[in-house]
């Protein structure tokens, strides 16, 4: 395992800024999450730099949804802007990829299918951070502390909890709909 961390990444970077409206106070933290999950993602598979462009296109908009639809039930809108912009900057073969791992990203348990390669260390990078390492998937405890270091929380998981509690309020039979089994 490659143990530098991935600190900048012009990809992810240009596609955060184009939504930094959207995104409003929660820019830096929506954005220290992606990278902590690009790093996680890249720790489990690959730091090929194409591979990495595909990572940083789906930890981009894997989330994105809940700011630019403004709904916690947001993988369709995520994927869809997803596919948008794949398709505007001409990287159309991409699409199945990048929106399989959006749409299995809170999957509860392993991802199979076609693109599972990359769709599965995605899935674990995104728990690894969700859960502050406690779901490690057998990365070093000192790498995940070392990610989360360089990209502090800075209000993201307070926000999903303020998030999860209003749906949970106005959606009590189907407060987290974005988990998969």
């Amino acid at each position: 395992m490659d143990t530098d961390l991935l600190t900048r990444i012009p990809t992810l970077d240009a596609i955060l800024d184009a939504h930094a409206g959207a995104l409003g106070d929660d820019f830096a933290g929506y954005r220290h999450h992606t990278y902590r999950v690009v790093n996680f993602c890249a720790a489990f598979s690959t730091r090929d730099p194409a591979r990495l462009e595909v990572m940083a296109f789906a930890a981009a908009f894997h989330d994105l949804g809940i700011w630019t639809a403004r709904t916690f039930d947001y993988l369709p809108p995520s994927m869809a802007l997803a596919d948008a912009h794949l398709r505007l900057v001409g990287l159309p073969e991409h699409v199945p990829e990048v929106t399989a791992m959006i749409e299995a990203h809170h999957k509860v348990s392993a991802a199979a299918g076609p693109a599972s390669w990359l769709v599965e260390p995605f899935r674990r990078a995104d728990w690894i951070d969700v859960t502050f390492g406690l779901r490690g998937f057998g990365l070093p405890r000192p790498f995940i502390a070392r990610v989360r270091r360089q990209w502090p929380d800075a209000g993201f998981h307070w926000r999903l909890v303020q998030l999860s509690a209003r749906r949970l309020v106005t959606h009590p039979l189907r407060p987290l709909p974005m988990f998969r089994r």
